[in-house]
């Protein structure tokens, strides 16, 4: 059991909406909020659970009602002082949190069953969390406030989530008050206290320190050495209190700190096993929030002496999230304790490591820091999961082109029996498995099939969607390439038709595919891959590999005015284009995304484009160019995005699939993303999205909330015009396309 004290992440009034609670539950990663008056008097409890079966039991759900109206207001609680063993013995099944209430009945701290997690300023530190980042200064500023501010701002620019000091009152920490010339003092002792009593800051620098810590957006953190320098933090109003190696059998100490409730992050270092059970016993006992942290304290520690697979003893024994203090050279036994499930990593950092003082040898220059956490989050970007093996985007891309495909070798007519002997797997991967050849023999087929026809899911007699006619209240149509839309064209009432091009289709005589004129709008979408490799991009900061892309682009639009005659509802063709800004190993700062903008906006001015309309795509932060994925830096933020409309009396494609993997990278709000950018929406594409990179699913297959999204559309863009944009939606006759439509109907 733990005891938080810092509960505001579940905090909510009952005044607040339902629809904000939603969102609180959503972001707190607990899925429940505790609910209290005005007065913080407790009213109850809500589950993310409770608030499906109140939507599930009502006709029509409100959720603008007050959540006091819906909450489970028969909540387990326990008297602030209660004794551990009476509070523990509340948990059980479905009770994994009781609210511990004063004699007032506010609500003042939660005890949890478990402790695999908690947080520290907000941020959460545990298992499927984030590695927090701690960048220990330590007594590294040597001294000096101004070299503390460069540390601060360093680190900060390195991406770490923490930035750690230490304080000590020498005079009641050493048994002689700290006298550096005390010659009956060892060396050791002797030059330690020496570079304190020159190299500490006081505690009023200490105090602008941390403060400078909060301006620049990183959690403070301090290591206290002694009882006074406790106090001192505590009354600064630290969230968190960092315990050295040396207090971890400083058993009397400990459970000084424990008793201001604050989470602690102890080090490990210099304990034996015996200490260390002892010491983590004793804390949970104490019903302190712990997170040990694995350490061999010496300066530096062998590689050989590291033995990092100890982080799995102290995760057993804390039943709380662990970690790994380095006091080794370099980055990357860090990394590696990361890879091995380390929730934190503490490293020391120096602005030079030559400065006087043990510490600056085993501490890493700033641009080691950064390559530091750069190694960790890519190793938790890969580390995964163990769940059945999924194909990711880029592989399903490559297996399309670069896979195989049950094919028919000879012609076949409705009820011919499909036979091995005329099966064949030949590339594109765009149909059936080989590995489900054993399925197919023997079917008898449903179709003509010609010699060379690829086989599909649905030549196993899984009935498909018949196209029809369908009931939507803006324009519809389909993406087509210049064979297939005859098809799509004739088989439902379709507005329009999206033209996916590929850099070949601007080489060929587009008229041929023509007949008549046909009474419909046209829409072209732009190749994003042209000759020689070249990917479209405006904002490129290569004048020359720009030049490029604004000449592939000019091509787009003369073609589109042609293709223009061909359209009878065309009267201003619209051209969707993903217009670059893209970066292949890390992500723009804010400024240079911005500088971006300016690029495609000069990109545009020097475009001939009378006649049509360029849209802006909406885009995800991990696009995939034809090789691997990237990072997107613009037409992302959908604040970026209206301002760059507003500015310059532009209208975009909003994709909502690449727009809900944006709100999922960056953690804003897909329905507040939506009603920014929807007054600004002259086209949609439309599919499902799934994590990160997950792109063009099938409606409902993934993450995205279509009926919310339906409504805001509908308030927001109600002549905007749509697709289904489902990937691979157009293979046997556009079966996805179709299903789509269907259950999209009565959303848009």
């Amino acid at each position: 059991m733990i005891i938080d004290r810092d509960f505001t992440r579940y905090l909510v009034l009952d005044e607040e909406s339902v629809r904000h609670v939603l969102t609180k539950i959503d972001e707190n990663d607990e899925g429940m909020v505790v609910c209290v008056d005005s007065g913080g008097v407790l009213v109850g409890l809500l589950t993310d659970g409770d608030i499906r079966r109140w939507m599930l039991t009502t006709v029509v759900p409100d959720l603008n009602l007050p959540v006091g109206t819906i909450v489970n207001r028969a909540a387990i609680t326990a008297p602030i002082g209660a004794e551990a063993s009476v509070v523990e013995g509340l948990f059980g099944p479905g009770v994994r949190v009781v609210p511990l209430v004063d004699d007032g009945g506010r609500c003042v701290a939660l005890a949890w069953q478990q402790g695999s997690h908690f947080a520290i300023g907000g941020r959460r530190i545990g298992h499927s969390s984030p590695c927090f980042v701690i960048a220990e200064i330590g007594n590294n500023h040597n001294g000096d406030l101004d070299t503390a501010f460069r540390l601060i701002d360093e680190c900060v620019s390195a991406g770490v989530d923490c930035i750690k000091f230490q304080v000590r009152d020498l005079s009641t920490l050493y048994v002689n008050a700290g006298d550096a010339d005390d010659h009956q003092e060892d060396l050791g002792s002797q030059y330690t206290l020496d570079l304190l009593n020159r190299y500490q800051l006081s505690n009023e620098e200490m105090v602008k320190a941390l403060d400078r810590v909060r301006e620049v957006g990183a959690i403070p953190l301090v290591t206290p050495w002694d009882t006074n320098s406790l106090h001192f933090l505590v009354d600064y109003g630290v969230s968190a209190v960092k315990t050295a190696s040396a207090d971890f059998p400083n058993i009397g100490f400990l459970l000084e700190v424990a008793a201001t409730g604050l989470p602690m992050i102890c080090s490990t270092g210099m304990s034996s096993d015996e200490e260390i059970r002892q010491s983590v016993g004793i804390l949970r006992d104490a019903s302190a929030q712990i997170a040990l942290l694995h350490c061999n304290s010496t300066y530096p520690a062998p590689f050989k002496d590291v033995n990092l697979r100890y982080m799995e003893t102290l995760r057993a024994l804390g039943d709380c999230p662990v970690g790994y203090s380095s006091h080794d050279r370099g980055i990357s036994t860090s990394i590696a304790a990361v890879a091995l499930g380390a929730d934190i990593v503490e490293k020391h950092v120096t602005l030079d490591k030559e400065m006087e003082g043990n510490d600056h040898r085993v501490s890493l220059l700033p641009s080691e820091l950064t390559s530091m956490v750069t190694g960790i989050r890519e190793v938790e970007a890969s580390l995964g999961d163990s769940r059945p093996r999924r194909l990711s985007q880029g592989e399903m891309m490559n297996r399309e082109s670069l896979g195989k495909s049950l094919t028919v070798t000879i012609d076949l007519v409705p009820g011919d029996v499909i036979e091995e002997q005329f099966l064949e797997a030949r590339s594109p991967g765009r149909g059936l498995s080989p590995s489900r050849i054993g399925e197919i023999v023997g079917v008898i087929a449903e179709r003509k099939i010609s010699a060379g026809g690829v086989l599909y899911p649905s030549d196993l007699g899984v009935k498909g969607v018949e196209p029809r006619d369908y009931d939507f209240s803006r324009p519809f149509g389909l993406p087509v390439r210049y064979h297939d839309l005859e098809v799509f064209r004739s088989s439902s009432n379709v507005d329009l038709l999206e033209f996916h091009l590929s850099y070949k289709d601007l080489e060929v005589d587009e008229a041929s595919y023509f007949n008549e004129v046909l009474d419909l709008d046209l829409v072209v979408h732009a190749p994003e891959l042209f000759e020689a490799d070249h990917v479209l991009d405006l904002c490129s900061v290569d004048p020359a590999y720009r030049e490029v892309s604004i000449a592939h682009l000019d091509r787009v639009v003369d073609l589109t005015r042609r293709l223009a005659g061909w359209f009878a509802r065309a009267e201003v063709p619209r051209i969707v284009v993903n217009v670059g800004g893209f970066t292949q190993d890390a992500p723009l700062a804010v400024k240079d995304r911005l500088d971006r903008y300016e690029l495609a906006l000069d990109a545009f001015s020097r475009l001939d484009l009378t006649g049509v309309e360029v849209l802006p795509q909406t885009m995800p932060p991990f696009p995939w160019h034809f090789g691997g994925q990237r990072y997107q830096n613009v037409f992302m933020d959908p604040w970026e995005i209206a301002r760059f409309c507003r500015e310059n009396g532009m209208r975009v494609c909003v994709d909502v699939s690449h727009s809900k993997l944006a709100c999922t990278e960056h953690r804003w709000s897909f329905s507040e993303f939506l009603r920014t950018v929807a007054p600004f929406a002259s086209h949609l594409h439309v599919a499902d999205a799934s994590g990160v990179d997950g792109e063009g699913l099938q409606i409902r297959d993934g993450e995205i909330d279509f009926p919310t999204m339906g409504a805001i559309f509908k308030e927001e863009a109600p002549g905007a015009s749509f697709i289904p944009e489902i990937w691979q939606g157009h293979k046997n006759g556009g079966q996805e396309f179709w299903r789509a439509l269907e259950l999209l109907e009565g959303v848009l």
